[in-house]
This record gives structure tokens, C-alpha cells and sequence, in this order.
């Protein structure tokens, strides 16, 4: 069932390779896909939990500090939390790629806060997040990532090119990047070919790849250890797995997003078996990673839909379809 519906997500163009993993009740029960187990897929905006939000609670950098104790110039007044819950008013993206004068950081640090009041999902807040990390542990990101998480997870991080594996889900051909929907003409920067195995991210392109928003590479199978690692409270959270209710209208938890209350990417089941709901994170490649708390429920899906050009959003139809028939296939 589960293979079907992957095939269809090819035929139907929502993605050229696609892999799904699943763990139930701490059993792999589905491995499924026309990318092989050992398919290594650039994570994107994935990188935001399995890096940042898990070295926020593995190093137990307060969620009550505020960004101005580590960097008394940012314009933005905020906390750690708000980061988190996307609440800082901080805008989404820059394109700070567009501009090679200025070091992406500090382009944060200088950025209006403009969404006061509101949920507005940043990446500026997770680069934010990344450096502040780096501050409090006085060790670079990617070696406090490797020392604190994937030494024992085997989880991959780049700088700007990962050394090729056996097998890679390509994501664009040219950089920069052509512009999301949305970002039309937002920049104006010559094209020109990239290699293979760069990070899809521009923004964390220019930044060696190694930044709290984006960066990270592996698995389907990588996403879906981290996500029983969620269950199992390996990354235990200061305060409950909850939707943000400082904000009217957020579906926000702590790092983590939670299933809207209508068109939900994990479908409209999935999160709603009791009382403990779900969380889960969305990649901007076509990546993504959901855990059901009451059904004791992992979903790694993985995919390069970008790979079909970056207005290709067949996804969005195509990730609740997959999750209802992981839902079916398990009699849940």
C-alpha cells in the first residue's frame, strides 16, 4: 500500500526520489520507496529541530534568556522561547545570499522585528538560535552537533558540499537558487551551475552550510531514529509539547509545529488519537518528520520535490494522502 502510493508520487511529478520510514510503538514496521535505504536527502528546514531545537535542550540553554545577553546589539527583543515559538517578529527571510557584503548574521542582528503579536515562521529566528548556541557553549555548531548528537546517531552535516555517497537526492541544478513562490524578484544575482551535493539552502550556502535553519543531510531512516528519539525523551522539553497559546491562531510548539486544524500536512488523524497530540517539522526540499504521541507514531518522509523545480508544489496533496495510508496500512 505504502509503496503505491510513493509510486504514484513519482508518476503524478510531486518528486523524482521519495523514501518513507516508519517506527511504531518503538518497531520499524514500513521502509518503503524508490530511493534506497541509504539515500542521503538534504534536510532543510528539518535541520531546525534535528539540530537546533535538539542542542537548545540537550544543552540546556534557557528558553527564558533573551537574545540581548548574548548579543547586545540585535534589534530584536526577545527570548530564547520566542525564537522557538516563531513569535519574535522577526521577518521570515532575507536573502542575505544576494548580498556578499554582509555576513548573514549580522544581517539578523540588524533586522526590524516587524510581526509583533503574530506567529510568523522565521528563519532568521533559527540562524538567530544557531549563533546564540555557539555563544552559549563557546563551540562552533556543527562540532557542538557532532559532539552532542550525531557521534551516536550518525546523523550528516556539510560545509557547502557534502562528500558524494553512494547515492544522492539532487535538489537544483544552479545557484542561486531559482526564487520560492513568493520570492519573486526579491534578489538580482547571475546564475551559475553548483555542484551536485551542495546544500539546497542558499542562505545556508554562503554560511559554509552550517547554520540553525538548514544544513543538515541523511536518511530517511536518520530522521526516523530522531523522531523515537523524541518519544523515548532523549531531548526532553522545559515545559509540555504544546501549541503556542500566547498567540491567537499559532500552531507552534517549542521548535516544532503542530498539526493545523485544517489541511494538515500529516493529514486530519494523525495528532488526534488523545490527549498528547503531535508534533512535527516541514523541509522546504519536501522533507518532513511527524511523531503521534498517543499512537507512539514516527513518519519520516523524504523526498527532493524541488529537484521538479521550486513552484512544484505537489506536495502539499501528497504528504496527508501518505500519512493517512501509513495510518491504514498499521489499522490506526
Amino acid at each position: 500500500m505504502i509503496d503505491d502510493v510513493l509510486a504514484r508520487g513519482v508518476t503524478d511529478g510531486v518528486f523524482p526520489l521519495g523514501r518513507v520510514e516508519v517506527f511504531h510503538r518503538g518497531q520499524h514496521v514500513i521502509s518503503a520507496g524508490n530511493a534506497s535505504p541509504g539515500c542521503v536527502f538534504d534536510l532543510a528546514s528539518v535541520t531546525k529541530v534535528m539540530s537546533t531545537t535538539a542542542l537548545v535542550l540537550d544543552t540546556k540553554l534557557p528558553i527564558e534568556a533573551r537574545v540581548r545577553e548574548f548579543f547586545s546589539s540585535a534589534r530584536v527583543d526577545a527570548s530564547i522561547a520566542d525564537l522557538m515559538f516563531h513569535r519574535s517578529g522577526l521577518p521570515a527571510f532575507i536573502p542575505f545570499f544576494a548580498k556578499p557584503e554582509v555576513n548573514p548574521l549580522d544581517g539578523v542582528l540588524a533586522a526590524e522585528p516587524k510581526h509583533h503579536g503574530q506567529a510568523v515562521y522565521s528563519d532568521l529566528g533559527f540562524i538567530l538560535l544557531g549563533a546564540i548556541l555557539e555563544k552559549f557553549t563557546s563551540t562552533p555548531l556543527d562540532e557542538l552537533f557532532e559532539a552532542r548528537i550525531s557521534r551516536s546517531a550518525g546523523y550528516r552535516r556539510i560545509s557547502k558540499k557534502l562528500t558524494l555517497p553512494l547515492e544522492f537526492a539532487r535538489t537544483g541544478d544552479t545557484r542561486p537558487r531559482e526564487p520560492a513562490p513568493g520570492q519573486e524578484g526579491l534578489w538580482n544575482v547571475a546564475e551559475h551551475p553548483t555542484a551536485l551535493a551542495e546544500v539546497d539552502d542558499d542562505n545556508a550556502f554562503v554560511m559554509d552550510g552550517v547554520s540553525g535553519h538548514a544544513g543538515l543531510f541523511g536518511t530517511a531512516l536518520d530522521v526516523a531514529h530522531f523522531g523515537q528519539a523524541m518519544l523515548e525523551g532523549r531531548f526532553a522539553p522545559p515545559i509540555p509539547w504544546k501549541r503556542d497559546d500566547t498567540i491567537v491562531g499559532s500552531t507552534r510548539a517549542l521548535g516544532f509545529d503542530t498539526p493545523s486544524p485544517e489541511g494538515a500536512s500529516c493529514g486530519q488523524r494523525f495528532g488526534r488519537a488523545g490527549p498528547l497530540g503531535a508534533i512535527g517539522h516541514l523541509g522546504f526540499t519536501g522533507t518532513s518528520v511527524w511523531i503521534d504521541f498517543d499512537r507512539q507514531l514516527v513518519v519520516a518522509l523524504l523526498t527532493n520535490r524541488v529537484a521538479l523545480g521550486r513552484a512544484n508544489v505537489k506536495i502539499r496533496e501528497f504528504r496527508p494522502k501518505l500519512h493517512d495510508a501509513v495510518l491504514d496500512a498499521l489499522g490506526l
